[in-house]
C-alpha cells in the first residue's frame, strides 16, 4: 500500500487516562489538601459538594445526604472515594441534636455511598474513609492503643465504631476498604492547632487540666501522604492509625508550642472545672487522651516526614 507523500504518519501513542479519586468532605481543612496533593500525583480530583462547582482546580458532582440525593455520575466514574464528611466533633457544645448531627454526618453519608453504588453496579477499586482515634475512648491510661484494641463505650467510642460500621459494607461486598483512625491534625490554616495557639499568642499559654494526658496528634503532610498510600497501595486494607510515632502529654505539646512561637509557658494549669464550664461534657476530650501506636501504617512501609512535634510545628510557623 502507498500513502500520498504530503500526509504525515506518526506511529500511535498510547492513550492515558487519569483515574478518579471522588472526595466528600473535599472544601474542608484536609481534603483541600489532600485534592492538591493528589493532583500532583497525576489523579483527577472530583468534590461531592451541595452545589455543583466547575473551575480548573475544583470540579464538583453534585449530594444532598439530606435529601438522601447523589449525582450518580459521580459513582460510575470513581476509581476510588475517600470519605472525609462529617461535623466536626471538637466543634461545638455536645447538646443532644448536635450529638445527632456528629453521628447522622458520618454514618448517615456512608450508607448513602454505599447503597448508590449498590444501585449503579459500578465497584471502586477502594473506598477509604476516615475515622478518629476517639475510637479507643476519651480516657486517659498507660495503654498504648493499637488497631486490635476494642472501642471505648463512651461517645467517641460509639461514633467512630458505628463510623466505621457503615464501611465496612463496602469490606463485605468485595470493595478494598481503608479505615484511617486520625489524631490531632496539625495545620497552620486551621484546625485544632490555630485553637491551640490562641492563648499563646495572647502569651497565657499553659497545659489543660492535670496536663499529664497525651495528645496523638500528626502533621497535616504526614496525614495526607497516607491517604495518598492508601489509594496507591492495593495491599493496604483494614484500620490504620494516622498518628506521629512520638508521644507526648498535653504539657509537653503546649510548652514545645510556646517555645517555637517564642512565647512564655505557664506552669500553673488551667483548671479542669473551667474547661468543663467553658465546653460542658465535650471537654472530655481535652482533658483526656492516651498514646496511640503509629506501628502498623510504619510497617507498611510509610515514612513520616514530621516524626517529632518540635519539627513539625518550626515546619508550621517558620517566621517564629
Amino acid at each position: 500500500m502507498t500513502f500520498p507523500r504530503n500526509c504525515l504518519y506518526l506511529p500511535l501513542q498510547p492513550v492515558f487516562t487519569m483515574e478518579k479519586v471522588i472526595i466528600t468532605g473535599g472544601t474542608g481543612l484536609i481534603g483541600i489538601h489532600l485534592g492538591k496533593n493528589l493532583r500532583e500525583k497525576g489523579f483527577e480530583v472530583v468534590m461531592l459538594s451541595r452545589k455543583r462547582i466547575s473551575d480548573s482546580n475544583n470540579q464538583s458532582y453534585r449530594w444532598d445526604p439530606d435529601k438522601n440525593e447523589i449525582d450518580p455520575e459521580a459513582i460510575l466514574k470513581a476509581d476510588y472515594i475517600i470519605h472525609l464528611a462529617g461535623a466536626g466533633i471538637g466543634d461545638k457544645r455536645w447538646t443532644k441534636s448536635r450529638k445527632r448531627l456528629i453521628l447522622d454526618s458520618r454514618v448517615k453519608t456512608s450508607e448513602l455511598i454505599f447503597n448508590k453504588v449498590q444501585e449503579t453496579g459500578k465497584k471502586p477499586k477502594a473506598f477509604i474513609t476516615a475515622s478518629g482515634i476517639g475510637y479507643y475512648g476519651a480516657v486517659t491510661s498507660e495503654k498504648i492503643f493499637c488497631e486490635t484494641d476494642q472501642p471505648s463505650a463512651d461517645f467517641t467510642g460509639y461514633i467512630c465504631q458505628q463510623w466505621e460500621q457503615a464501611a465496612d459494607r463496602f469490606e463485605q461486598s468485595g470493595i478494598r476498604t481503608v479505615k484511617i483512625r486520625t489524631g490531632i491534625v496539625l495545620s497552620n490554616k486551621g484546625g485544632a492547632l490555630s485553637k491551640m495557639a490562641i492563648p499563646v499568642k495572647f502569651w497565657i499559654g499553659s497545659a489543660l487540666g492535670s496536663g499529664r494526658q497525651y495528645l496523638p496528634w500528626i502533621h497535616i503532610d504526614d496525614l495526607c501522604d497516607i491517604y495518598v498510600k492508601a489509594v496507591e497501595d492495593s495491599k493496604m486494607t483494614g484500620v490504620f492509625n494516622a498518628v506521629a510515632p512520638q508521644h507526648v502529654s498535653n504539657r509537653e505539646f503546649m510548652q514545645t508550642l510556646a517555645g517555637v512561637m517564642g512565647k512564655p509557658f505557664f506552669f500553673l494549669a488551667i483548671p479542669a472545672f473551667f474547661m468543663k464550664l467553658l465546653f460542658g461534657k465535650m471537654s472530655v476530650i481535652l482533658l483526656n487522651g492516651s498514646r496511640v501506636s503509629s506501628d502498623k501504617i510504619m510497617s507498611y512501609g510509610y515514612h513520616f516526614r514530621f516524626p517529632h512535634l518540635k519539627n513539625a510545628l518550626k515546619n508550621l510557623y517558620p517566621n517564629r
